[in-house]
């Protein structure tokens, strides 16, 4: 059981935390890659911006020849006018491969000096091709505009916002990471809580057994040897008859549950319920009349169900029985049989002794009793109602019990195939 939690619990939060991974991997990576087209956006458009001036300056050497003297010297807007608010971004005027000036276009300026050692070693290195690298770690990025400028990209502000959104991915994972676990625990309980009560309930269905077992076998035991010295001794003949009838019906109940329980799918057919339930309560109509037990029938005529007719002829036979075992003399039996609107609904009453509150449940429970001395004595285990739970379980119903104004009700709710 211990491994089989752990191999749950493990699974559980394998899978939370290769979520929880994925999603931040992926506001990172979309974090990276907004930051990098950003980039190369702004150093297309300075290579734009600059072609376009190019151009423009050709149309304008045209208009100057044609234009009043006063409108030929009209001033267009400088290089140094050009701003970037959401950037760092400086062009580099080579001439003659050297450096003539620095041009910043934003208002959060890097140290001029640090710039132009910078340009100087990406001249050092006359690596033509734009260059971007690794937004984490590397300070600057740059490119090579048409007219052979070169325009730098101050990324510290980048690096520095890429870092703080890594930080906070790993913050936020060590969070979600205790989270998980606690939910792992959480789902890993809810989970393995019913196997565990299965388990436990196969437990005490061994010892329980194992008990009832145990008790006829030494009497058979104990009078056997007796017999061996005492041959005229009648009694632990006896003995010996009751305790194998007793051991004898308590293996055939194992063997009807372990049948019933069997997940064998069987073939159903359509049967006619109302003959079933009136045959079984004329079966027990003797055993009421020896008790002096009043037996009362109300059964709907050619009510039919897809169903396994032994199996049902079983289920009313448990339900009759443990009716008239709890029925106390002139108290009264009676069965219910009728169609509803989407089911059908079998009833079995008995008047007498009702189930203690809170026990309603427990007594379809595998070797449960309300009253072990006494259902010792009358040689019953505690196995009907489990049965009859299976019973109506493989007909896809449910079966429930209820005391109320001097009657115990067991009703049993069938769907309409």
């Amino acid at each position: 059981m211990k491994k089989l939690k752990n191999k749950l619990f493990f699974t559980i939060f394998t899978i939370l935390t290769v979520f929880s991974i994925s999603v931040l991997f992926i506001y990172n990576y979309q974090n990276y890659r907004n930051s990098y087209k950003s980039i190369e956006d702004n150093l297309k458009r300075m290579d734009i911006d600059k072609t376009k001036e190019n151009r423009d300056n050709f149309f304008e050497k045209e208009k100057i020849e044609k234009k009043e003297p006063e409108e030929a010297f009209e001033k267009k807007e400088p290089l140094e006018e050009r701003k970037f608010i959401d950037a760092t971004i400086y062009t580099i005027i080579l001439e003659d491969g050297k450096i003539n000036s620095i041009v910043s276009h934003s208002e959060n300026e890097t140290d001029t000096e640090e710039i132009e050692k910078v340009a100087e070693k990406i001249l050092k290195d006359n690596n033509k091709e734009k260059h971007i690298g690794n937004l984490y770690t590397n300070k600057y990025s740059y490119s090579y505009t048409k007219d052979n400028n070169l325009i730098i990209i101050d990324n510290s502000k980048i690096n520095s916002n890429l870092k703080h959104y890594l930080n906070t991915s790993i913050l936020l994972f060590i969070l979600l990471e205790s989270l998980i676990i606690t939910i792992s625990i959480l789902l890993t309980k809810w989970i393995i809580k019913p196997v565990i009560e299965a388990f436990e309930k196969q437990q005490q269905f061994i010892a329980d057994s194992s008990h009832e077992l145990k008790t006829p076998l030494a009497v058979i035991m104990a009078s056997s040897e007796a017999l061996e010295n005492d041959m005229s001794e009648k009694k632990y003949l006896d003995n010996i008859k009751n305790e194998s009838e007793r051991m004898n019906k308590l293996i055939l109940n194992l063997l009807d549950l372990a049948k019933i329980e069997n997940n064998t799918k069987k073939e159903l057919s359509v049967n006619n319920l109302s003959k079933i339930v009136e045959k079984s309560s004329l079966t027990f109509e003797s055993l009421c009349f020896e008790k002096n037990i009043e037996l009362e029938s109300n059964i709907e005529n050619n009510i039919k169900i897809k169903c396994d007719s032994d199996e049902l002829k079983e289920l009313m036979s448990i339900l009759l029985d443990n009716a008239v075992k709890h029925t106390n003399s002139k108290g009264k039996i009676k069965v219910n049989l009728k169609n509803d609107k989407s089911s059908i609904i079998l009833e079995v009453q008995n008047e007498g002794e009702p189930i203690p509150k809170g026990e309603e449940e427990k007594i379809f429970e595998r070797f449960y009793r309300v009253d072990k001395a006494r259902n010792r004595k009358e040689n019953r285990y505690g196995l009907g109602l489990a049965i009859a739970k299976k019973i109506v379980e493989n007909h896809n119903g449910k079966i429930n019990a209820k005391s109320e104004n001097g009657y115990t009700t067991f009703r049993v709710v069938l769907k309409k195939k």
